[in-house]
């Protein structure tokens, strides 16, 4: 069976990162030369080429790109390994690695990590990104937990948990001068009224416009996006009615920039933490989990 060497991917690695085999050998203190030979003796072993030849540049094949994600993944797994076993106990105090999906509400985040904000020896590192990244991330060790408004289901991946934080029903919002003292009548207040919702791949936007057509008309959009953060100020900075979280415009109902005019029990909002299965996991998870 053919043994990989470690040592050629990292050349390989050094100079897709670098750009130039001049500046992979000058990072690895090597000669040009014996960082040509070493990938090709890499691609030798693989039987492919991970460069296109055609081009001076250096152009990864498509087999290039997958080996390079492979690197990734083993190289960010080695760091990890060695400062987790390198300091087991301390590690972890200093520091806190979330993903959150980037359509995730802000407001939410805030709340949820509030004690590791106010937590003067945790340095909290957010990154936004999409779900299928951010769980990539999460099996190569690089964040601690996932925070997503769906979950991942077991069968998909047994090494992934899901834990439900809240639901929430789902809310119309306006400004105040669709607070009446008659009360609001869904859907028929919103005949002819222009709103803002979330996008139609949200769970929450299908729901709504299962409602519509059951209601027997559809809804006047002034403004969809699939970003919470934009929809937020979007229901702040018009005169439409909003379909949003309450936990989205938490400030501004509570300052009476925006009015609760409806709460719809048909439709909630779902938000989870998702972990990975680990033998050093961070303690820091289950603290902020057992807040919940």
């Amino acid at each position: 069976m053919q043994q990989l060497n470690y040592n050629h991917l990292r050349y390989f690695h050094a100079i897709v990162k670098e750009g130039t085999l001049t500046r992979a050998a000058e990072r690895l203190n090597v000669s040009q030369s014996a960082i040509s030979i070493q990938l090709k003796k890499l691609e030798e072993s693989l039987e492919c080429p991970l460069f296109d030849r055609e081009h001076k540049s250096l152009i990864l094949t498509e087999e290039g790109r997958m080996v390079l994600d492979y690197a990734d993944t083993i190289f960010r797994a080695g760091e990890e390994m060695l400062a987790t076993l390198q300091n087991k106990t301390g590690r972890y105090r200093n520091q806190l690695r979330v993903g959150a999906v980037s359509t995730l509400s802000k407001n939410f985040q805030l709340e949820f990590l509030r004690e590791a904000f106010d937590d003067q020896e945790v340095e909290v590192i957010i990154h936004s990104s999409s779900l299928r990244e951010l769980l990539n991330e999460l099996k190569a060790h690089t964040i601690d937990l996932v925070l997503s408004n769906n979950p991942v289901h077991r069968h998909t991946d047994l090494a992934i948990h899901s834990h439900l934080l809240s639901e929430q029903a789902v809310s119309l919002v306006g400004p105040p001068q669709f607070k009446t003292k008659k009360a609001f009548k869904f859907p028929e207040d919103l005949r002819g009224q222009p709103m803002v919702l979330p996008s139609q791949e949200s769970g929450i936007r299908a729901s709504f416009d299962l409602l519509m057509e059951q209601a027997g008309f559809a809804p006047l959009i002034a403004a969809e996006t699939n970003d919470m953060a934009m929809l937020r100020v979007i229901a702040r900075e018009t005169e439409a009615i909003a379909l949003v979280p309450p936990v989205v415009v938490k400030y501004e109902l509570t300052n009476g920039r925006l009015v609760e005019l409806y709460k719809i029990p048909e439709i909630n909002e779902t938000f989870y933490a998702i972990t990975a299965s680990r033998r050093y996991p961070n303690p820091y998870i289950q603290k902020l989990l057992d807040e919940r």
